[in-house]
């Protein structure tokens, strides 16, 4: 099945953002492309929600998306976070991932301010007005405070820039109902929902736990692909309890990091006000990759 930013289907990973001594580390940053090059990876998304866009200033953002674009250097696409509450300041970060080399935008709803459906339309058709790049709209009603219905994704999908759709709202009833209204390439917000939405349609994933085990994501994705569901629905049941504990056990990015530095990936501490793991959940965590087979 063609869909619209087909491009884009397959894995893309949400790159953590790796600090050192409060501030950006670059180098670890770009060893995290690197990772994902060697391993295949369709897409690699910096400074979404799992790169803590959130605490990042404008100068670091800017910053995170050029050492990506940089490193990338063609080998593997960039999807940068370019999403904000304010549509001044959406625009002015998705016009300079363009203006860097990024190849599409990820742009997450307006969160806090809780727009009606019109204003989420308006919003993203100013975006997709001011820059040529694709356009993946990211709804995670969760952590924004509102959804985007499919009646307003499917108006989306008439404007030709837009292309993707983040579905991360835990509903398979919305996500049919986007595949049923559109041509947008669909790709799941939720690791441990990747293979029930490519069921439905789904492209792929935009995946936490591609940080640490890209190449099993890939081989699930293709597996289904491939026609092969007993394969791929092999891999979702091994993989499930590492996507379940790396949004289950604290807010994301805390348990992806928390991983990473158990297997020697140290991408150093969350910012604040997000915190560490407590001793309890490392213990959890820690199980659960030893289960897994990586420690």
């Amino acid at each position: 099945m063609s869909t619209r930013g087909e491009a884009f289907a397959g894995l893309s990973v949400a790159l953590v953002t790796p600090f050192r001594d409060g501030v950006v580390d670059v180098e670890r940053l770009q060893q995290q492309v690197e990772f994902q090059i060697a391993a295949g990876t369709t897409c690699v998304c910096p400074v979404g929600t799992t790169g803590e866009s959130p605490t990042l200033s404008h100068e670091e953002h800017d910053r995170v998306i050029a050492a990506v674009v940089e490193v990338a250097a063609g080998r593997i696409k960039v999807m940068a976070g370019t999403g904000s509450n304010s549509t001044e300041e959406a625009l002015r970060l998705t016009r300079w991932a363009a203006q860097a080399g990024a190849d599409a935008a990820l742009v997450v709803a307006p969160y806090y301010n809780k727009p009606t459906q019109r204003g989420m339309y308006e919003h993203f058709k100013a975006l997709a007005e001011a820059v040529d790049i694709p356009i993946c709209v990211y709804n995670i009603p969760g952590r924004t405070g509102k959804n985007i219905e499919p009646e307003t994704i499917a108006r989306l999908a008439e404007l030709p820039t837009i292309t993707m759709v983040k579905e991360a709202t835990g509903s398979l009833d919305q996500a049919s109902q986007i595949a049923a209204l559109t041509d947008l390439t669909i790709l799941s917000g939720d690791d441990s929902l990747t293979l029930p939405l490519m069921a439905i349609g789904g492209r792929g994933v935009i995946s936490v736990v591609g940080n640490i085990v890209p190449y099993d994501m890939i081989a699930m994705i293709k597996a289904f692909e491939a026609g092969d569901t007993a394969a791929a629905t092999g891999w979702h049941r091994k993989l499930f309890p590492l996507c379940r504990d790396m949004l289950g056990l604290s807010t994301n990015p805390i348990p992806i990091k928390a991983a990473m530095q158990m297997l020697d990936r140290d991408t150093g501490d969350v910012r604040l006000p997000l915190t560490r793991l407590d001793t309890a959940e490392q213990e959890n965590l820690r199980r659960t990759l030893t289960n897994y087979g990586m420690l």
